[in-house]
């Protein structure tokens, strides 16, 4: 199991750290979790609060030399070891994207498959984001 998803388990209650005991929970709630009509996939869109306890860091989806290259923090293996990014397509939403890794090379991981150049994608609180997208850590009550 890789480090981002044995941190997916353990990180995830961060997010629904200082939830309050009201009944108005759902203004409290660190993200909204919808579903992407047709995928199995969630649009995952986290309070600015959340964001900044998790520091949640982006960056850019780049063009090399003819290869699709990102920060290799932004590669996510799901338990099952399929490969995920989170794009960030504005402001605190993010949505998994499949990716296909050709390569690793230090910081950096050349894709055959993956969002356009330009795409903003996670490179911190990934896995929270998982976490997040998956329900882990949602039975905690709050």
């Amino acid at each position: 199991m890789s480090r981002s998803t044995v941190a997916a388990f353990f990180a995830v209650p961060v997010l629904f750290a200082g939830c309050g005991g009201s009944s108005d929970t759902a203004s409290h709630e660190p993200a909204v979790v919808e579903e992407v009509a047709g995928t199995d996939l969630s649009r995952i869109t986290l309070t600015p609060e959340a964001a900044e306890r998790l520091d949640i860091k982006t960056g850019n989806v780049e063009r090399s030399g003819g290869a699709t290259l990102i920060p290799y923090s932004a590669v996510f293996y799901s338990p099952t070891g399929e490969t995920w990014t989170y794009t960030n397509p504005e402001g605190l939403t993010f949505v998994r994207q499949r990716i296909a890794v050709d390569s690793i090379d230090g910081a950096r991981a050349r894709l055959s498959k993956g969002p356009e150049p330009g795409t903003k994608v996670a490179t911190v609180g990934v896995a929270e984001l998982y976490g997040t997208e998956s329900g882990l850590g949602a039975d905690s009550g709050h």
